[in-house]
């Protein structure tokens, strides 16, 4: 099973990257991609992988928070950091309408800047999208053909933005979300519509703890060392078997960012 989300960089993890890298490995997390969410983080999680090569990689990228960073300097650190062997992904790019960190046309100018980047470095894009899925598919669908793949990360949408992802031709990232009773059960409805090939889950670590977990961890943390629990009640809800289900999300993950 493979963790395509973890915010590593997090100043919550700082205490102990080490050894919160060591519980995913001791858990059975068979590797790691750590996001990059602007041009400092994205060099860090760089950093971070290099750490751990062959079980961590990385993502280059600016989130839509950060839109109002972009500049020309920005993309020539991404082009830069997209030469190492960690970086396997651009991103976290995309657009959030929901928090409005950075302007609307901010936001797609830096969306825009990073699919057609993907496409000249043939990376495949670490998606993200909250309140935002019309503007999103209008700006990703005219780069998808020059794309070699992409996952929308974190899914948390409805069933009309779900098929809409999947006829794009998107992978689907599905987080500890699903496990919260008070507003993951829409999407738990959802899980058995994503073919088995385009299913990837990730811990969104140190963000969004599942809530169904017993007993509770004493903290808040979110931790890749819980991404089994994610997989046992994923499997679960699609009536699938664990075991096969992680083998299957840890093929799709090495297939999607080539580590095979």
């Amino acid at each position: 099973m493979f963790d395509i989300g973890v915010n590593l960089t997090s100043t919550q993890f700082a205490k102990d990257r080490e050894q919160v890298v060591t519980r995913a490995r001791d858990a059975g997390v068979t590797g790691l991609l750590i996001t990059g969410t602007n041009a400092l983080e994205s060099q860090q999680a760089q950093r971070l992988a290099a750490l751990h090569s062959g079980y961590c990689w990385s993502t280059a990228g600016v989130h839509p928070h950060h839109a109002s960073e972009w500049s020309a300097e920005t993309a020539n650190t991404l082009r830069r950091l997209a030469e190492s062997e960690q970086v396997v992904a651009i991103g976290e790019c995309g657009l959030d309408f929901n928090r409005n960190f950075s302007a609307h046309d901010q936001q797609e100018y830096a969306f825009d800047a990073q699919l057609q980047l993907a496409a000249e470095l043939q990376l495949p894009v670490f998606l993200h999208c909250r309140e935002a899925h019309t503007r999103f598919a209008a700006i990703l669908q005219p780069w998808l053909p020059k794309l070699v793949g992409a996952v929308a990360h974190c899914f948390t949408g409805t069933r009309e933005e779900l098929e809409a992802c999947l006829a794009l031709g998107l992978s689907v990232g599905i987080t500890g979300w699903v496990c919260d009773e008070r507003r993951g059960m829409g999407l738990r409805e959802l899980l058995p519509l994503i073919p088995a090939d385009r299913l990837l889950l990730e811990t969104d670590a140190p963000y969004l703890l599942p809530r169904d977990m017993h007993p509770r961890p004493t903290s808040r943390r979110n931790e890749p060392c819980f991404l089994p629990h994610i997989v046992q009640q994923v499997a679960l809800w699609r009536n699938e078997d664990a075991e096969t289900l992680g083998a299957q999300v840890d093929y799709n993950a090495r297939q999607l960012f080539r580590l095979v």
